[in-house]
């Protein structure tokens, strides 16, 4: 198959839509399908364009087999209303152009966020007769208008209509947990047009490794440490100060150490919140290079998920397949009634406990610290739930079955059209 995959987000970006992307992508193309993705100028979680990629309209390159299409787009450290506004525009308009440019694909896939990107693929799969499944890794603007990212009411309702016409004239439409699935429905979209995909996790590459040796736990000092890890981004939706008090409740026990990974700007904001309180048992770091994720994972004890109460309740963080593929025990601070939770307590691997409440966070890791057995056990069914349920190997095999089926319905109403054309003919 000729694949277009349409994505706002993709390597060399570190975390959240990215990676997953980039792994389908390249697990397609060794699949022995043609697969070009059309995206942006890296700029992703810094919102600022990475600096090989700075004064650039477009640039095509190619990675592991995968033509990759790069377009401008208007981004600010911290954007203001306008500046998202400018950016969604600026992806649909500048990335237009090289999709049109390419060759013809059999089947588009265009991830959500962006939400805009619907107006250009549609057009698309109108243009060269493709069909086009949209895959939703968030439900906008449901997700945005909940915890405040959007509030002017002629926006909320653009992106409304914005929502339906995406829903409309995707063919199909994958979503990555069961709670997607009940809110579309309620939105009046057929059953039969939502398919259910999780997100993946290489269990190849993300697995369990020792901690004995380990090159992150001795480069920070970190040996003989009970190591709490969070690591992703730090924004709205995660609340990361209730990790910092919760450190600063367990201070006095120095052989709980906590590391929060993420970007500049987040680690910034928590440096004053630790020393506001008092928390110096956390040790904050930059995000570390991929092929160092597995030897950083496998450095904790604990991972971390961690959400705040206004999150709304599909929302499923892909850090989770991640932590139970390298085989943690996971703590998750989140919403008791999200599809995170459903899927963390479904996986036996973790406790839940409640959102943006240090002292019963804290009161959880100082469990898992006092009964170590108890980790074991939970890091086991962690992995193997991980396996069972999250190898990328299983979600590859369910997109190239959708892209194959709706590739052979889609010849099958053209010859049907064409042989009536043919009977009218005659």
């Amino acid at each position: 198959m000729q694949i277009l995959i349409y994505s706002y987000n993709y390597y060399p970006e570190p975390i959240g839509i990215a990676p997953l992307m980039t792994e389908l992508a390249e697990g397609l193309v060794k699949r022995g399908h043609q697969v070009r993705v059309v995206t942006a100028m890296p700029n992703y979680p810094e919102r600022r364009i990475y600096d090989a990629y700075k004064k650039k309209l477009y640039l095509t390159e190619y990675k592991n087999g995968v033509q990759i299409q790069r377009s401008y787009v208007w981004i600010r450290p911290q954007p203001n209303l306008l500046d998202r506004v400018l950016l969604d525009a600026s992806f649909v308009v500048t990335s237009f152009l090289p999709a049109l440019r390419g060759w013809r694909p059999d089947v588009i896939l265009a991830t959500s966020p962006s939400l805009p990107v619907c107006i250009p693929t549609a057009l698309l799969g109108w243009l060269q007769n493709c069909p086009v499944v949209l895959n939703l890794q968030d439900i906008l603007p449901e997700a945005a208008i909940h915890v405040g990212l959007i509030k002017n009411q002629l926006l909320v309702k653009a992106f409304t209509v914005l929502e339906k016409f995406a829903y409309h004239t995707a063919t199909k439409i994958s979503v990555i947990a069961d709670g997607f699935v009940e809110n579309l429905i309620e939105k009046d979209v057929k059953a039969n047009k939502i398919i259910q995909i999780p997100n993946w996790v290489d269990v190849n590459f993300i697995r369990p490794l020792p901690k004995e040796n380990n090159s992150f736990r001795s480069k920070h000092q970190l040996n003989e440490k009970f190591l709490v890890l969070y690591s992703g981004n730090i924004a709205l939706t995660q609340g990361l100060e209730t990790v910092v008090k919760a450190a600063s409740i367990l201070q006095h026990i120095p052989d709980i150490k906590f590391v929060i990974v993420g970007e500049a700007k987040g680690l910034q904001r928590l440096q004053q919140e630790c020393q506001n309180c008092g928390a110096d048992n956390v040790l904050l770091l930059p995000f570390q290079p991929r092929e160092q994720l597995p030897e950083m994972l496998a450095a904790a004890d604990v991972g971390l998920v961690v959400q705040k109460k206004n999150v709304i309740s599909f929302n499923m963080p892909s850090k989770i397949q991640v932590l139970l593929a390298s085989g943690k025990a996971l703590v998750a601070s989140v919403p008791d009634n999200g599809t995170a939770a459903r899927s963390i307590r479904q996986s036996g691997g973790g406790v839940v406990v409640p959102p943006e409440d240090p002292d019963t966070l804290a009161k959880a890791i100082l469990d898992l610290y006092e009964h170590p057995e108890k980790v074991k056990t939970l890091g086991y069914n962690s992995r193997q739930f991980a396996v069972e349920q999250y190898s990328f190997d299983q979600a590859l095999n369910h997109y190239e079955s959708l892209f194959y089926t709706m590739i052979t319905h889609g010849s099958a109403i053209e010859s049907t059209v064409v042989s009536k054309q043919k009977v009218k003919i005659s």
